[in-house]
Order: C-alpha cells, then structure tokens, then sequence
C-alpha cells in the first residue's frame, strides 16, 4: 500500500495540533498547513469533510537526500493529511516515503526513505 493511515478518537482541530509536537522529536517541522476545505470554499467550491494537508520536513535530510538526488524535490517536503472521512471517523495520513522513492528509481535512497518513513510513522502513531 502507498500510504498508512489510522484513526483517531481526536477532533479534527486536535488531530492537526498533535503531531506537531511528536515530529520536533524526530527534528521535523511543520512548515505550512493547507485547509483544503477552506480553500475550496473561498473559490466557491464545497467540499464537505475536513481535509487539511500538513507540509513537513527535516532540514538536515532534505539537504541530504537533494544533495544525493534533485529529483527527491518532487516529493519535498513531507505530507501528513488529517481529514474526516465519509463515515464521520478523523483519520490521520501520509503517503510512504518508501512508495514514492520507487519513481524515482534510484536504490541508494531506499534505505533513507524507509527510515524517514518509519519516523513519521512513529510520530502518526504517537498522535492518535
């Protein structure tokens, strides 16, 4: 599967809030939120759960994978999303570093994206 999501018994607001602090364990931080929701409806559009895009990043290894690899910038910085699925239920997301490298094919960045992978999963999980 591409990506790894779960659910939480957090509002959608606190479900944004708590990863924030689990990422500045690993060194990530989150450089831009992106209300998808609030951002159609002020372009007229409905959509009608929550969605919000969480951009993160780790400086040291992004300037370690781009110095390895520029086309690792496709997939920079790193996104979380936290959304209220079709059955009401808050989820928490992030499509797997380890997918996305595959595109890129390059074997010497699958052992970084794994890792980084497995650290924000860790922060996801510590944010339920």
């Amino acid at each position: 599967m591409f990506h790894y999501t779960v659910e939480t018994a957090k509002s959608i607001d606190e479900a944004i809030q708590s990863p924030e602090k689990n990422l500045k364990e690993e060194k990530f931080g989150v450089q831009w939120q992106f209300n998808v929701q609030e951002t159609l409806k002020n372009k007229g559009f409905n959509l009608e759960s929550p969605f919000t895009v969480l951009e993160v990043c780790n400086p040291q290894e992004a300037q370690n994978v781009l110095s390895a690899n520029q086309l690792i910038g496709y997939f920079l910085p790193c996104k979380i999303v936290v959304y209220e699925d079709k059955q009401g239920k808050t989820k928490i997301g992030m499509p797997k570093p380890s997918s996305l490298i595959l595109m890129i094919e390059d074997e010497s960045l699958q052992d970084v994206a794994t890792d980084i992978e497995n650290r924000l999963i860790a922060c996801i999980d510590k944010s339920k």
